[in-house]
């Protein structure tokens, strides 16, 4: 999988003539500091003049013969460096990428090539390695890169791609494709570390890619890079992929810890294939909020997500109920004011929550609260559902932050991350 890196390889030296030290034998004009001092033996010095003579006249033709002759008779690492340099140069005029690519591995593979070059001359020839599905060899070169430091940011990606290359995209959950992922993860992590730190923004697909290629090795750290993919790009859809994670990480929730989770879809405008909007009023229909129920099977049908027939048994079943459900809710308040206990309030909430009356239903939740009697992480939950949907930011995450814990305390993060997002 190919991805863009926000910071582009420095390909001066590949992309121009004189990038790489000139020969001794043509180094006269001008004194150069960049390049290794060699000795080269006289038949490939012979030889490599007459190839650059060659490429100079542009017979090319003519340059890789005398190339080839001098790689017969290189006798020496310092042979091997000239040759390889005189390569990539003649590949650089010749528009030649396999020549270009071979020449600097040859003068990487020499052990000459100088300090400062060593770093940019491994990371391009990674990259070259990637882009010819030479993955081996792009890891390695990536990594003698890093370890001549060179841009992380720039080099990371490259690993990432080239491990990912190594677990294709068939029986990742098994070994060594698992593995090969998880050495894919920790480098693409590297690189959106080694990025922010270079002051850049990540790209918000290095985030997918890493949700996608955890998930299809069933890694348990998929949530994590979901977390990270929703905080770069806080779309309903991404908010959409950890909510289902928690589901299916938690497959033994109640329906209404579950129809508080569906509700931040419908917060998020996360609600997008029509099971999303059919289980959110199932949730709610088992629960008893039938104002609810026909709000989301309205908004769905208004989307054109929903025809007439999904979900039309629970909206058939909630719609009538409505009026007289919502004229008992006065004398509810009443009873729940004069209640030993919290859950007639808390009941009361649930509906007034229902039907989209956000002040009255945190009145009622946090009566509930004061009352007592009730189970008061889910009161805490839906206190903040309530805020989040009136508006009062500051109040819901008060609320949040106050469930204590199993799954309650997951779905109030679920929650918090979102509105972490709100006004960035």
């Amino acid at each position: 999988m190919r991805f863009v890196t926000p910071v582009a390889l420095a390909l001066a030296l590949a992309m121009t003539s004189g990038a790489v030290s000139t020969p001794a034998f043509a180094a006269k004009k001008e004194e150069k500091k960049a390049g290794p001092k060699l000795n080269i033996t006289p038949d490939v010095l012979k030889a490599l003049q007459t190839a650059q003579k060659s490429a100079e006249a542009q017979d090319f033709a003519a340059a890789k013969t005398a190339i080839a002759e001098a790689d017969s008779k290189a006798a020496s690492n310092d042979d091997k460096y000239q040759i390889g340099a005189i390569k990539l140069n003649t590949g650089i005029a010749a528009k030649d990428e396999a020549m270009k690519m071979e020449g600097l591995n040859q003068m990487l593979d020499s052990g000459l090539t100088p300090p400062e070059q060593a770093g940019q001359f491994n990371a391009v020839a990674a990259d070259a390695a990637l882009a010819q599905k030479n993955y081996d060899v792009a890891i390695q070169r990536g990594q003698a890169a890093l370890a001549a430091g060179y841009k992380a940011e720039a080099v990371q990606p490259t690993i990432a791609q080239a491990y990912f290359g190594k677990a294709g995209t068939t029986n990742t959950t098994a070994e060594p494709a698992r593995g090969f992922t998880q050495q894919g993860l920790a480098a693409l992590k590297a690189a959106a570390d080694a990025t922010k730190a270079a002051g850049q923004q990540v790209p918000a697909q290095w985030y997918q890619i890493g949700v996608s290629r955890a998930e299809a090795a069933k890694l348990p750290d998929v949530t994590e890079w979901a977390k990270m993919s929703y905080q770069a790009d806080p779309s309903g859809q991404n908010l959409r992929t950890l909510v289902r994670l928690f589901q299916r990480a938690n497959p033994n929730i109640t329906n209404r810890e579950n129809l508080d989770v569906l509700r931040l879809l419908g917060a998020s405008d996360g609600l997008v294939v029509a099971q999303d909007f059919t289980e959110y009023a199932e949730m709610a229909s088992k629960t008893g909020i039938y104002g609810e129920v026909k709000t989301v099977i309205d908004k769905g049908r208004s989307k054109g997500v929903l025809n007439a027939n999904q979900g039309a048994d629970v909206y058939q079943s909630a719609v009538p109920k409505i009026a007289g459900d919502k004229s008992t809710l006065g004398s509810a308040e009443a009873d729940a004011q004069k209640a030993a206990n919290g859950k007639i309030a808390a009941a009361t909430a649930d509906a007034y929550l229902g039907y989209g009356d956000y002040a009255k239903a945190a009145s009622m939740f946090e009566l509930a609260k004061q009352k007592g009697g009730v189970d008061a992480d889910e009161v805490n939950t839906r206190l903040g559902i309530a805020k989040t949907l009136g508006g009062d930011t500051a109040g819901a995450k008060a609320a949040f932050e106050a469930v204590q814990g199993g799954a309650r305390k997951q779905i109030a993060g679920l929650w918090l991350a979102y509105l972490g997002t709100k006004g960035a």
